[in-house]
């Protein structure tokens, strides 16, 4: 699909209406519409209606530029009766960036958008140059890391629920309570869920320095777990009634010790 661009003026048209053999003229101003259309390659073309009232197309003179951005160049073909405003609304699509946001530059100076190409002196092969408005990339930034902080706030309160079983096991485990080696994995995995969705947030700043602080208390819990689970492992299991029961991640009351049989026995004393 062709991207039609579309730039208004005013200019004065002149009806001519016949009336019994006798013309009469008018004069009104008008705002007359004419659309752009960006070809593959940043070929910028005008769209004219024609007398037929076909759609045709008249490009004109024609140059060729290349626009610095970052560490990349892009090569455009526009018309030279063109302005920098048109060449902004090419360069969204290239790099992405809104028209309002974009610093066009040619021979160290700024261009108003408004100015035309050629009158500007720009000419086949020039060189431009793009920046990124400082103030849009500070606020840009600030709204990002804002996200980042985000994130990792809701994988904390994730990290505090999980933390919370930890204590219930190891509570367990102190009171030399035996427990399935399953809750420990599941646990384990349900922290390196966790430590990649941090890996995935990107922060820089603050969000950087709290995402980093929440890496190692993670991992700090994991490596409790594993702890735990070895001590466990270790454990005799003298009393089959001892158990920690779990659904759901909710830890219920182990079950009472079966009351043990007391035996007695008789001896018989010799002289």
């Amino acid at each position: 699909m062709w991207n039609m661009r579309k730039l208004s003026f005013s200019s004065k048209r002149r009806n001519e209406v016949k009336d019994e053999n006798k013309y009469t003229e008018s004069e009104e101003e008008n705002v007359c519409i004419i659309d752009w259309e960006v070809r593959p390659g940043g070929l910028l073309v005008q769209k004219r209606i024609g007398v037929s009232g076909e759609a045709n197309f008249v490009a004109g003179p024609m140059i060729k530029i290349k626009v610095s951005y970052d560490s990349c160049y892009h090569d455009l073909t526009v018309p030279a009766e063109s302005t920098f405003g048109d060449l902004k609304k090419i360069l969204t699509d290239r790099t992405g960036l809104h028209p309002t946001v974009q610093r066009l530059l040619f021979q160290g100076k700024e261009k108003d958008s408004n100015e035309c190409l050629h009158i500007a002196g720009v000419k086949d092969t020039s060189k431009l140059i793009l920046m990124e408005d400082p103030a849009s990339k500070e606020m840009k930034k600030i709204q990002d890391n804002s996200v980042s902080c985000e994130a990792i706030a809701q994988v904390k309160v994730e990290v505090d629920k999980l933390s919370h079983r930890v204590v219930t096991l190891e509570e367990a485990v102190l009171k030399g309570m035996k427990v399935e080696d399953m809750e420990f994995v599941v646990l384990s995995e349900l922290f390196m869920i966790q430590l990649l969705t941090l890996d995935s947030i990107e922060s820089d700043g603050e969000a950087r320095t709290q995402r980093k602080e929440e890496v190692h208390r993670i991992q700090s819990l994991i490596d409790m777990l594993d702890n735990f689970k070895a001590r466990n492992s270790n454990l005799i299991s003298n009393c089959a009634g001892t158990s920690l029961v779990t659904t759901k991640w909710e830890t219920s009351a182990p079950n009472r010790l079966q009351q043990s049989t007391k035996i007695t026995q008789e001896w018989e004393l010799f002289d």
